[in-house]
């Protein structure tokens, strides 16, 4: 099979796409025929060796950790998909990724593919679904009703989060430049903040949960966005928790595992209309490289998507 993978860590051109052996399964796993798969921050991260100390990758590494395609193979234990199923996952980042025409992935981190939506769109879902969901909802408890700032509302977290907010009743606030401004409003926000206009940025004020998926100068600035209360919650980098104690307020940090049951009801909102995906980018596997240096722009509305293989 044909793999995006790399031999050493380092800038964009490390990667290969190249002949790959067929992964093995295990007894509780699935062999899937990935369509396609998507770029993730962590993608160039793991590439450039930031989570090397983390995880102790083995060289040839595959990349990639979302993908969307069918069920080839079943292991020995495996009961709960069959050899033709259609499934998307955010599987494990400790294992081999999914910038390859097959994946071996665990049972229990697939999840059945949402219909109404093609393989394309379901591989930009999972990573930052999970994400947006785990902050809002697990950690954040976002409830109906509740004010929520969410930053870089076009990103691909972002616009998932907008998306999943508003659906769960809350009144949604994002950030973005003006020139995607009128995309983040159709995507269910009820206010913009242009991030480039300081005035406004500051005007932002008593609300319940702020979303932070930049860090740096803008999650100092989220703290005075919150009310006495509030929660702030990052998959950036972790909030000072003992700020938050002395302004009144709390704090989270949010680094995902894979997780089907997310994935499941996600795709329920995605065939009842609730949830549409948002694609920014189109790569063939063997422009992976050039699909990470879109990504590590940090300008890139939605997310970015490799095809992998046939439909």
């Amino acid at each position: 099979m044909k793999a995006a993978r790399i031999h050493a860590y380092g800038t964009p051109d490390v990667i290969r796409v190249e002949d790959a052996p067929l992964p093995k399964i295990g007894p509780d796993d699935v062999l899937v025929r990935s369509i396609a798969a998507s770029i993730n921050p962590v993608d160039w991260k793991i590439r450039r060796g930031y989570l090397a100390q983390m995880i102790p990758y083995e060289m040839p590494l595959t990349l990639g950790w979302d993908v969307s395609g069918i069920v080839e193979q079943i292991g020995a234990n495996v009961t709960t998909f069959k050899p033709g199923d259609a499934v998307y996952s955010r599987p494990d980042i400790r294992r081999n990724g999914t910038y390859a025409e097959y994946v071996a992935i665990a049972a229990r981190e697939l999840a059945p593919k949402p219909t109404t939506i093609s393989h394309v769109e379901a591989a930009s879902l999972p990573l930052v679904s999970i994400t947006a969901w785990e902050a809002l909802i697990t950690t954040a408890q976002m409830q109906p009703g509740q004010r929520v700032l969410i930053h870089a509302g076009a990103g691909g977290v972002g616009s998932i989060a907008i998306q999943l907010a508003k659906a769960k009743g809350a009144h949604v606030t994002a950030t973005a430049s003006a020139a995607k401004a009128a995309l983040v409003r159709s995507l269910g926000a009820d206010e913009v903040v242009d991030y480039r206009d300081p005035a406004a940025f500051a005007a932002a004020r008593d609300l319940d949960i702020v979303f932070d998926t930049i860090g740096g100068d803008t999650q100092e600035a989220s703290w005075n966005m919150l009310k006495p209360g509030g929660f702030l919650v990052s998959i950036t980098q972790a909030p000072n928790p003992e700020r938050a104690t002395a302004e009144g307020k709390r704090a989270g940090f949010v680094f995902i595992d894979p997780n089907a049951a997310i994935l499941r009801d996600l795709a329920t909102m995605v065939d009842a209309g609730q949830i549409r995906p948002l694609i920014g980018g189109e790569f063939r596997l063997d422009h992976a490289a050039r699909a990470h240096e879109a990504s590590e722009t940090g300008r890139t509305t939605g997310k970015i998507v490799l095809y992998t293989g046939q439909p």
